[in-house]
């Protein structure tokens, strides 16, 4: 995918006056911008969590979309099992960051239409040590997953 995006402070270093699109085997590779790949992490949520929620059968839906019934403890000890499937609804109503200059924040309430509904999911596993919630972007984002 052709990007045109300024390269300093990426990671390599260019000193060739020509497009990205040549075949040196010792550059190739793919870049997605942050703001795409949070666009698409977004995307494939909101729609994890549709065809979750439309899903007749959500084990079956569970098993297709490869979430494991099991995993490895943290601590090493008996492995945790997936009991619940949590769905959390925020709407974001304003926003608030640091002022300058002072220990106060700047608060923006937004307007009716600029509220916005998210929705996001978590895998609850228990053992009889511990519990652990796995948010759904980080199970999607995983590498290991593929």
């Amino acid at each position: 995918m052709p990007h045109d995006h300024p390269h300093h402070g990426h990671g390599h270093h260019h000193h060739h006056p020509h497009d990205h699109n040549h075949p040196h085997a010792d550059h190739l590779h793919s870049h997605m911008e942050p703001e795409a790949e949070a666009e698409t992490l977004r995307v494939l949520t909101e729609q994890f969590i549709d065809g979750f929620v439309q899903a007749k059968d959500k084990a079956a839906y569970l098993k297709l979309a490869g979430v494991p019934l099991e995993r490895p403890g943290r601590t090493g000890g008996s492995s945790l099992k997936l009991v619940d499937v949590e769905l959390k609804t925020d709407w974001q109503v304003g926003t608030a960051s640091p002022a300058f200059g002072t220990r106060e924040l700047s608060y923006l309430p937004f307007p009716g239409s600029m509220i916005r509904e998210r929705t996001n999911m978590a895998f609850v596993y228990v053992s009889l040590d511990e519990k652990l919630s796995v948010d759904l972007r980080e199970f999607l984002s995983d590498p290991e997953r593929t």
